[in-house]
């Protein structure tokens, strides 16, 4: 049952923008109360479609591009962006939650791009640092542990500081043994650099067990890669899901979203509801794959 004083509290709040409170912008102020006042319908329409969801086909394996932390921060009127990164943080456990109320074994979601160093020194530095607090924290994580998730973490890590270095892989000891949820988390990732990696290690491979490049290449076929990827051994993923309203992949898991469903949603990531989450999956049950035939 939804509580009014709730809505009455969204609503103060939002006034509290409207007058030059904290975040002093009349269109925020404007939308947090629109969001206070459909506040009760959203609730009656996220149940209807959660109900609904009971019946829908689901992904096996969902991408989600966590764009907008940084517009998030900027919107509220933060001077630190780093406001938008740890309520984009604590989103990534909220919509875990998600995923296991609907049976989603296989999430991979894109924390931290190899380009995203090029980025201003300082907030770089805050980013990774926020990492590491939270792998530790996932570390003893109830949620995880009591939901049998093994945490995966993908992309360069060798380029990570050693501390969060260390930390990765205490939690994917911790959870190394799960197998009914798989979440992996792309840090220090490019999709380009992940195709290149896997050919590499594949040739060297081939060289190690004593073939030379001709026979090499005349076996090679697009399937030999497939376990040199850094998602070997997990289904591709169904649907890829972006926030803040970009259109484009910017190279997430290129080899293996060939077949994927793309829904790309205007929310930024730390705003991202669970009515947006029901939306993409009714669009995934929308859709009729044909995988190229």
């Amino acid at each position: 049952m939804t509580n009014p004083s709730s809505h009455s509290d969204k609503a103060r709040a939002a006034l509290q923008l409207w007058k030059g409170g904290e975040a002093g912008n009349l269109g925020i102020a404007l939308r947090a109360v629109r969001d206070a006042a459909l506040s009760p319908f959203y609730r009656i329409y996220e149940r209807y479609l959660a109900a609904q969801a009971e019946t829908w086909n689901r992904p096996r394996h969902i991408g989600i591009i966590m764009d907008g932390n940084r517009r998030f921060a900027r919107q509220l009127g933060a001077q630190d962006v780093a406001v938008g990164h740890r309520i984009g943080a604590d989103k990534l456990r909220e919509m875990l939650d998600w995923c296991f109320a609907h049976n989603i074994p296989v999430v991979t979601v894109w924390g931290f791009s190899l380009d995203n160093f090029n980025r201003d020194s300082e907030e770089v530095r805050t980013l990774l640092e926020l990492f590491e607090v939270k792998t530790r924290e996932m570390v003893t994580s109830p949620d995880l542990h009591d939901n049998h998730v093994r945490v995966r973490f993908i992309g360069r890590r060798d380029l990570l500081p050693q501390t969060l270095q260390a930390a990765i892989g205490e939690v994917e000891h911790a959870t190394g043994h799960y197998d009914r949820f798989v979440l992996n988390i792309a840090l220090a990732y490019g999709g380009r650099e992940e195709i290149s990696d896997a050919f590499r290690d594949y040739l060297g491979h081939q060289l190690a067990t004593g073939k030379d490049l001709e026979a090499t290449l005349k076996d090679f076929n697009p399937h030999a890669i497939e376990r040199y990827l850094y998602t070997s051994g997990l289904p591709e993923p169904d649907l890829i899901i972006r926030t803040s309203g970009e259109v484009r992949m910017s190279g997430f898991l290129m080899w293996q979203s060939a077949y994927s469903e793309y829904y790309f949603c205007d929310t930024n990531w730390p705003a991202f509801r669970h009515i947006d989450f029901l939306r993409a999956l009714r669009s995934f049950d929308d859709r009729s794959r044909r995988f190229g035939k």
